[in-house]
């Protein structure tokens, strides 16, 4: 816990970083791997049944039944955690063929919009799921069995007409089982089959945020085919369907749902309220075409009001999400278009953190960050001032009228209001007021008003965040887990550091698909150790930790600063708590591997790669060393003779310093010597590889490539192959180390093929008697 207590430490005291002016470049991952190499350490698995369908997306995660379930075009998928490939469970929900044409003929795309794209799965009950689907522009819902085994005869599609005469209810397609149903079978019943329309969109490239609440749906959806009309719904249940007001841009004014959580304020039960995520167009400012991230939230037990706001909440009231970089001129830099959310439970239900990710918008300014709130913030604005405007040239105040009562927003039977049991009990001017003042004046801000991830100038934007805690030997570590558009799914830490600052870790970065493609779900399993990955692509499942790959050696584990981590004498494996094993060796917070590494780094310097290379006067030669971790800082060091000082090189006209290595220009010959290459992080210094350069003479090596006589050496009929060029070179020099030479030249001369455009008098390999072919030549008779 002391780096749990560290960082409660620096929110509190104000000990955050001061950012710098400049563009917060992304942090080096320790390790970055493409898709061929996470595959190859087996830590991960693609599903990769070939279904004629796209726009995955991970809609609930059930782990009391082992499964996760996919929603996708035409198709609802119940899959293994331990392996999404085995034995998935699928579900063929397609809209009908008349139903994909009308959808057509009203302008719509075939392909991205008339299909049936499953949006909302919800757990009913233990045996049962909700699902919906956009239907090809007519959304429905029904119910799914939870079983565990797959439908033994195919689904077929029949449409199911209501009424004599009537047609098939919007040309919708229902599944009806070949086989009997068992409570064991994964399947889907069209008996049940009814309306989305204010739970699921029309439109799949609209988001919708639901949470089924005891047996009642709460979602955030646009209910009408033109996409205009946006509001958060309650519907089934026993209670009174409810609705935010229509069309009244106070509200909600074109939004995008991002989230809905429940999440209580009190014991008190009838304080209970769900708290929705979303961004919108400012009404703040009308003339700007302004996005503001919201949270919004609604009591449960609304009833709406008696004469004002009927069937509509009367306790809805949102408030902005603030995450931006305070510049030193006192000009922030906002990130205010919310992308994801995530809700990190606690040991108190009433007081979750909230990890939000961001994006900046416009064209101009390319950006993400990754904020951080806390719920007593969040209760701290919603119980402050109301935002009023007295008309449309005023500008935006806090409310300093009479503020009636009970509070507008309260809920009625809980804490403060007792003796109310219903929304319909408060007073008109509490309703009326609700009406008008939805929005507080004061916005929510992170903690100590900072991001606690930035990434501008980077290639790419986050799109999702999911969070683990890991118990590690010096304490918790939060683990952000980002998604991003470029498909890759970034492993970082943040943790405290010296001078009143926090230290951001990318420990690894890791391509999650074949074929790139934006991340846009993700969910983490802290039981089994697995993160869940959805795109339009397909779905990936991979293991939260890859020990193996950070190296093979104490230091390289110690460095690595992975809280899953340690290095247990032998390799780098995972850290487990509860191990007693003396060996191990972890140093999160610091990665000391000097301190914690004794007796194990002895061969760190002999396990350096040794290589000889040779060069030629005048011409260039470039030197590799790429240290395992891009986190390093690496040095070159000169060596002439074995009794000679090393001495530093440093960037000058002939020497130039790239990522891969060292590159010698306009070679000398006292260039020759050794080249030590040496990665320093942490304090720690090892020898990555040496390199013994050998310096030839430029005229001697144009003598013994370019003779006087050198067309002489052209092989001629009747007579055996000339002694090669590189041979008189290598009787030339007659030094120890020619035979390296001759190898090399044998091998460039088998792999290189012959140029078509090769002179008649250049040189090249001469050929074989035995391997020349004679030419055969075909003799036509004349036509007769």
């Amino acid at each position: 816990m002391l780096v749990a207590s560290l960082l409660l430490w620096a929110l509190l005291t104000g000990a955050w970083p001061a950012f710098p002016t400049q563009d917060h470049l992304p942090a080096m991952p320790r390790v970055r791997l493409s898709f061929k190499e996470l595959k190859a350490t087996g830590t991960a698995h693609f599903f990769n049944f070939l279904l004629n369908t796209t726009d995955y997306r991970i809609l609930l995660k059930d782990e009391d039944h082992d499964r996760m379930y996919v929603g996708s075009k035409d198709y609802v998928l119940s899959l293994d955690l331990h392996d999404i490939n085995r034995e998935p469970l699928i579900i063929h929900w397609a809209a009908s063929q008349q139903r994909i044409e009308e959808c057509v003929l009203s302008g719509k795309d075939g392909n991205g919009e008339c299909g049936n794209f499953v949006r909302l799965i919800q757990p009913w009950n233990r045996t049962h799921l909700y699902v919906c689907g956009t239907g090809a522009y007519n959304p429905m819902c029904t119910y799914v069995n939870r079983g565990r085994r797959a439908q033994a005869t195919p689904w077929t599609q029949v449409q199911v007409v209501r009424g004599r005469g009537s047609r098939a209810t919007d040309g919708a397609l229902r599944p009806t089982p070949t086989a009997p149903r068992q409570d064991y079978i994964f399947y889907l019943e069209p008996e049940r089959l009814e309306s989305g329309k204010g739970k699921c969109p029309y439109d799949p490239k609209l988001d919708t945020a639901s949470a089924l609440i005891n047996e009642e749906l709460y979602a955030g959806v646009y209910i009408d085919f033109m996409g205009t009309d946006a509001a958060i719904f309650r519907t089934l249940g026993k209670q009174t369907a409810m609705r935010t007001d229509q069309y009244n841009s106070r509200w909600l004014n074109d939004p995008s749902f991002i989230h809905a959580e429940l999440i209580p304020d009190s014991s008190e039960r009838n304080d209970d309220k769900l708290y929705f995520f979303f961004r919108e167009r400012s009404a703040e400012a009308p003339q700007s075409p302004a996005v503001y991230a919201r949270i919004g939230r609604i009591c449960l037990n609304d009833d709406g009001g008696h004469c004002c706001l009927v069937n509509k909440w009367s306790t809805f009231l949102k408030a902005r999400l603030v995450c931006s970089v305070p510049g030193e001129d006192g000009i922030e830099t906002h990130f205010d278009e919310l992308q994801d959310v995530f809700v990190q439970q606690t040991l108190d239900v009433r007081n979750p953190v909230i990890y939000a990710v961001f994006t900046s918008s416009g064209s101009v300014f390319r950006g993400s960050a990754v904020c951080v709130y806390s719920m007593a913030d969040i209760r701290m604005v919603f119980n402050g001032p109301f935002a009023h405007k007295e008309g449309p040239n005023y500008q935006w105040m806090p409310f300093s009228g009479k503020m009636p009562y009970p509070r507008p927003g309260t809920c009625p039977g809980g804490t403060f209001t007792p003796s109310m049991k219903s929304t319909k009990d408060y007073p008109d001017e509490v309703i009326n007021f609700m009406r008008s003042h939805p929005l507080m004046y004061q916005a929510v801000y992170p903690l100590q008003r900072r991001p606690l991830v930035v990434r501008t100038g980077a290639p790419y934007r986050l799109t999702t965040v999911a969070v683990d805690q890991v118990d590690a030997a010096d304490g918790r570590y939060e683990v952000l887990f980002l998604g991003t558009d470029r498909g890759t799914v970034q492993k970082v830490i943040v943790l405290p550091k010296d001078d009143q600052e926090l230290e951001e870790l990318m420990l690894e970065e890791v391509e999650v698909f074949k074929d790139p493609a934006p991340v846009k779900t993700m969910t983490i399993s802290s039981k089994r150790q697995q993160l869940y990955v959805a795109s339009a692509v397909g779905v990936t499942h991979l293991s939260l930790h890859r020990c193996q790959a950070y190296g093979a050696a104490c230091a390289d584990c110690c460095l690595a600063r992975d809280p899953y981590c340690a290095w247990d004498g032998q390799a780098c494996s995972r850290y487990t708590a509860s191990s007693k094993r003396r060996s191990r060796r972890q140093d999160v917070r610091h990665g000391n591997p000097i301190r914690q590494c004794r007796g194990f780094n002895s061969n760190a310097n002999k396990n350096a790669v040794e290589s000889v290379q040779y060069g030629v006067a005048g011409s260039a030669a470039f030197l590799e060393c790429q240290p395992r971790s891009p986190q390093a800082t690496v040095k070159w060091l000169f060596q002439r003779d074995p009794g000679d000082r090393r001495r530093e090189i440093r960037a000058e006209d002939r020497f130039l310093r790239t990522e891969q290595g060292l590159l010698l220009r306009a070679l000398q010959l006292s260039d020759r010597g050794l080249y030590s290459c040496t990665a320093t992080e942490n304090n720690f210094k090892h020898v990555v590889t040496r390199v013994q350069l050998h310096v030839l003479g430029r005229d001697a090596v144009h003598a013994a490539l370019f003779p006087p006589l050198a067309v002489s050496a052209l092989p001629s009929p009747g007579t055996g192959p000339p002694t090669p060029p590189y041979q008189e070179l290598a009787q030339l020099l007659a030094q120890p180390e020619v035979g390296l030479i001759h190898q090399y030249c044998q091998g460039y001369w088998r792999h290189v093929p012959p140029s078509p455009r090769e002179a008649p008098g250049a040189l090249r390999p001469p050929e074989s008697q035995d391997q020349k072919k004679p030419r055969n030549r075909r003799h036509h008779p004349p036509d007769t």
